[in-house]
């Protein structure tokens, strides 16, 4: 179960001054961040605005940094911090703190770091189902269709494309992490959707996608891409996703990246886009893992995912638009960005 924001500080600041002796008092502003901290070091006093995230992730790193730009000193708080990213965020000059303890501090006056200090977890919960692949493929159907956790298991399984045997699985999942409300005896309804998409979204980039990659490709030299008209896109089967979909719903975006999904064979898709495979190629292939007639007819995928694509590339551009699909696509079944 999660700690909410208030529980994550004091447990992160007390695990602080446990290892290192730092007095710390926290006000709660109410403004866009999520308050101040005045960290008393040797003596002196170093006052942070702070921003608190429970899972700290990649596509989160451009806000930081534009939080950091703002307020100054800066530091994010969050419950754990992976490796990779504590090493962006040392990168980028950005303050950290996570519930273990492990801490990173550069201002002027003080110069901090410590790191190695493990998570406490005496009751760890098992993978939540919910959240595994198959499970992500599930999920990604309730929230594009906010009647279909009432559907049948049978059906539900049928338009997903998972296993029966998964679907009782990930609902339950769904139900032990707080994301499904029972109407009465016979209805369901997802609640919490907009912390149920940000957690999809973690999920997708992380399990679900890097299975999902066929490879990455470019067109031979003499053949530079001019215009998405001259892809032999089939709405249904081969589809657009992140940056040329983003162009396609904003006509904002300029692409620079191809993102692709596809049920085509990848050999067959090479022979006929004349696709060279490359380690940095900006031809991104997946494999698509919907059906859906409600958003087979269009040549990109559900905005949704079209999202998800932007926001997990962490390139400024790329948030931007995010930001115009969410408001113009999403904010309506998901509440405010």
């Amino acid at each position: 179960m999660f700690m909410n924001e208030e529980e994550l500080i004091v447990e992160a600041f007390t695990k602080l001054q446990l290892h290192t002796g730092f007095r710390w008092e926290w006000k709660n502003t109410g403004q866009e961040v999520d308050g101040t901290v005045d960290l008393y070091i040797h003596g002196g006093r170093e006052h942070f605005t702070i921003e608190v995230k429970k899972e700290l992730r990649d596509y989160q790193l451009a806000k930081l940094k534009e939080l950091n730009e703002i307020y100054k000193p800066f530091m994010v708080v969050a419950d754990r911090i992976f490796p990779t990213l504590k090493e962006k965020l040392r990168e980028n000059q950005i303050n950290y703190l996570d519930t273990a303890g492990n801490v990173y501090i550069k201002t002027g006056t003080n110069t901090i770091w410590l790191d190695g200090l493990k998570q406490y977890q005496p009751n760890r919960l098992v993978t939540n189902r919910a959240f595994t692949k198959t499970g992500l493929k599930t999920v990604f159907y309730l929230l594009l269709h906010k009647d279909a956790i009432n559907m049948p298991q049978r059906m539900l399984a049928t338009a997903t494309g998972v296993a029966l045997g998964n679907i009782k699985n990930v609902l339950d999942g769904l139900e032990d992490a707080g994301f499904v409300l029972k109407i009465n005896t016979k209805k369901l309804q997802l609640q919490n959707k907009r912390v149920l998409l940000d957690r999809w979204i973690a999920g997708y980039g992380e399990t679900l996608k890097p299975a999902l990659h066929l490879g990455n490709f470019r067109l031979p030299p003499n053949q530079a891409f001019q215009a998405l008209t001259n892809f032999p896109i089939v709405p249904g089967k081969t589809v657009w996703g992140g940056e040329p979909a983003a162009y396609l719903l904003t006509h904002y975006l300029k692409p620079q990246v191809l993102t692709v999904y596809t049920t085509a064979k990848k050999n067959q898709l090479m022979l006929e886009w004349k696709l060279l495979p490359t380690a940095d190629g900006n031809i991104r292939l997946y494999e698509k893992f919907w059906k859906d007639e409600q958003f087979d007819r269009h040549p990109y995928a559900p905005e949704l995912l079209v999202y998800a694509d932007l926001l997990l590339t962490g390139d400024p551009r790329c948030l931007e638009t995010a930001e115009m699909i969410y408001d113009k696509h999403l904010k309506y079944e998901f509440g405010e960005y």
